[in-house]
């Protein structure tokens, strides 16, 4: 799989919408998550100003991620993001990132250091998971209370929860109760 598509989705599921935890509850742990992917270094320290960051594009990037199951295709030309989610636009333009000429070939890097500089790596990651084809496939589930980010692996894009066994039984099991009250079945007599 594709190793952006899973940096964006590991971040996005740092904080479970369903228990209600979060691996990014303090700028210490911050620091610890992104030192885990490598993006942080030995000495980077985080403050709440970043954490505040990392929050906001975390859950900006849970925005775009449910935009996912409302359509097929691209952002229009010249629309970096759903018109929806002008926060996280804020939040992307606070990650600066530079081009940078490789052997491998043409790369986004971070132009700051330290935490801000992990925080970058994740929207260059972004950017990499949009030239490479695999952002449509990045969603949150459809499930309300769930919300946890995934990878749509099927060959059309139709997908819409983590797990069928668990978020797509619950919503198809609600759904066949709200019909079942609303049209009760006719109870027949028998003489």
């Amino acid at each position: 799989m594709n190793g952006a598509a899973e940096l964006v989705r590991d971040f996005v599921n740092t904080y479970d919408v369903e228990a209600g935890t979060d691996e990014l509850s303090s700028p210490a742990e911050l620091v610890v998550w992104l030192r885990g992917r490598g993006l942080a270094g030995a000495r980077d320290r985080a403050d709440a100003g970043d954490l505040a960051l990392a929050v906001g594009l975390r859950e900006g990037l849970r925005a775009a991620l449910r935009h996912n199951h409302d359509r097929a295709a691209p952002h229009p030309p010249g629309q970096a993001v759903p018109p929806e989610l002008p926060r996280l636009a804020e939040i992307l333009a606070a990650l600066p990132l530079r081009l940078e000429l490789t052997e491998a070939g043409p790369m986004l890097r971070p132009a700051v250091t330290g935490v801000t500089a992990g925080l970058a790596a994740i929207a260059a990651a972004v950017a990499d998971t949009r030239a490479d084809g695999t952002w449509p496939r990045l969603k949150v589930c459809a499930e309300g209370t769930c919300q946890w980010a995934f990878i749509d692996s099927s060959k059309n894009r139709s997908r819409a929860w983590c797990s069928m066994k668990v978020c797509g039984n619950r919503t198809k099991t609600r759904a066949y109760r709200a019909r079942r009250v609303a049209d009760p079945p006719s109870r027949h007599s028998a003489r």
